[in-house]
């Protein structure tokens, strides 16, 4: 098995956010600033990673008809242990994302990742799926605070980047603007795509 197409799959022509739009209520509630984007990417990052793991080093002895609650529990405690990593050592950053990192557990990237792929091949294809997916993942979300933070708050990772006198868009760091990026986002995308095919 090639574990570099594995891996690299879910950076970009299967990105779970950017190609197949999975994810979205944590990537458009938490993408306000850079290091909230960090943070839940390397959180969800870790969760796929160990989830698709132990996930596919027991596929063959989970019975069929209970395997999505089997997952669920598998998912839900590495969650539990991220969850309190983040309180223990970083709790600005805990309290800062709230109640997504909990939602980690009903995350369909997740999820799906167990089902699509790790439930289906052996551990180490697993991994580097669960890595590339995940990487993927929070480089869409950076790039999508990245814009957000600049243009709505004239921040970057909290350092201000044009002084006292920038007028930001507000409406960057509110709702409709992480609509607004993101949208932005997958038409660029989607021309390159044209391009290239073409």
């Amino acid at each position: 098995m090639n574990y570099w197409k594995e891996f690299s799959k879910g950076l970009l022509s299967d990105n779970p956010v950017l190609v197949m739009l999975l994810g979205m209520c944590s990537v458009l509630a938490v993408s306000t600033s850079v290091i909230n984007a960090l943070g839940m990417g390397f959180a969800a990052t870790f969760v796929l990673v160990m989830a698709n793991i132990v996930i596919s080093s027991i596929r063959k002895i989970v019975p069929s008809n209970i395997r999505i609650p089997v997952y669920i529990v598998v998912i839900a405690g590495f969650v539990t242990i991220i969850e309190l990593i983040m309180k223990a050592y970083v709790p600005d950053l805990y309290t800062s994302l709230g109640i997504f990192i909990p939602l980690i557990v009903v995350n369909c990237i997740i999820l799906g990742r167990a089902e699509a792929f790790a439930s289906k091949n052996g551990i180490i294809a697993s991994l580097f799926d669960g890595l590339g997916m995940g990487l993927g993942y929070t480089i869409a979300l950076c790039a999508l605070a990245f814009f957000r933070e600049v243009i709505g708050a004239g921040k970057l990772m909290g350092i201000s980047l044009f002084g006292a006198n920038f007028q930001p868009a507000l409406i960057m760091i509110l709702p409709p603007g992480a609509f607004i990026t993101l949208g932005c986002m997958l038409a660029f995308l989607n021309k390159m795509q044209e391009k290239k095919a073409s």
